[in-house]
């Protein structure tokens, strides 16, 4: 296998100790302000320490088989990733689920840094599994799942991608006021916003709406009931809606449903102001969603892939 012949990009991010330095100047100064709140500063510490040891790691084992390019996540938006590229990321879940809207159909390796300290439910494997993982994934033999992701369009032309959820609602924790169409039913409503999520992220905020429904439920009189997620790879999205208000003029109607390729759903602003549609918790990348605003959500025909 020639090794010039095979690109390893490995992403990585900066630690909590990382930032600390950057807006403290010192790690002397992140440390006495750590200190001061009565905070623990050796496990910032003991946690730049681990994933440095494992980005090492990642790193040794991909230079003997391939060239490798290292990028910090900031610069994911700049990237250009060739069609034959195998991506790396040491991190968390988010850094995956960051990392899988700029692909189109690489795989990628998700290395925990860290297993004591992080779940890592899109990290299967640690440091020390990287040669092993590389070499099937260079062989085409390697295990991998297809991830379906949600698309969010409005009318002029913005597009925006979801590996986990969109949440289409304010900024602030007042009510969103929209219309919202669903297939064949529409109704005006106003709630605390809407989440569409894959099956991804079933697990994930949404999974949170449906406990909370699930324990109302209970209260009073009716089963507890188990919300079946999606698979990964399953082409389909579920939506919630958040705290929906029944009014006059607003209905609660349109609560819960699932989206398969043939479906339709549309949402059009009626606030103003402050309204925003963000995909994974990523509110700084938002899309205004402020008066006359339509998005329609779909799933996305772009699919990750996932080395597993």
């Amino acid at each position: 296998m020639e090794r010039g012949m095979n690109k390893v990009i490995l992403v990585t991010r900066k630690t909590r100790l990382e930032d600390l330095i950057r807006k403290y100047n010192t790690a002397e100064q992140a440390k006495f302000y750590i200190e001061h709140l009565g905070a623990d500063f050796s496990d910032y510490i003991r946690e730049d320490e681990a994933y440095k040891k494992a980005v090492a790691a990642v790193m040794q084992a991909a230079e003997a088989y391939a060239r490798v390019q290292r990028i910090d996540r900031e610069f994911l938006p700049n990237m250009i990733f060739g069609r034959q590229d195998i991506v790396i990321a040491v991190g968390q879940d988010g850094l995956v689920a960051n990392i899988l809207k700029y692909l189109d159909g690489q795989p990628l390796i998700g290395i925990n840094p860290e297993p004591d300290r992080w779940d890592g439910v899109l990290l299967p494997f640690e440091a020390g599994d990287t040669e092993r993982v590389l070499l099937q994934t260079l062989k085409g033999n390697g295990n991998v799942r297809e991830i379906t992701m949600a698309l969010a369009r409005t009318r002029d032309g913005q597009a925006m991608l979801a590996v986990n959820d969109l949440f289409v609602g304010q900024k602030t924790h007042v009510s969103a006021r929209y219309d919202i169409s669903w297939n064949d039913r529409q109704e005006s409503q106003s709630s605390s916003g809407i989440i569409i999520s894959t099956g991804l992220g079933s697990s994930g905020w949404y999974r949170s709406v449906m406990a909370q429904a699930s324990g109302i439920a209970e209260y009073f009189g009716a089963p507890r009931f188990l919300s079946r997620g999606l698979a990964w790879e399953e082409r389909a999205l579920s939506f919630v809606v958040r705290e929906p208000f029944p009014s006059r003029r607003t209905q609660a109607g349109i609560v819960y449903g699932r989206l398969s390729e043939q479906d339709t759903f549309r949402v059009v602003s009626q606030m103003p102001e402050n309204g925003v549609v963000f995909s994974d918790g990523m509110e700084s990348d938002a899309i205004e969603f402020n008066a006359g605003t339509e998005i329609t959500v779909e799933v996305a025909s772009k699919r990750g892939v996932l080395a597993v």
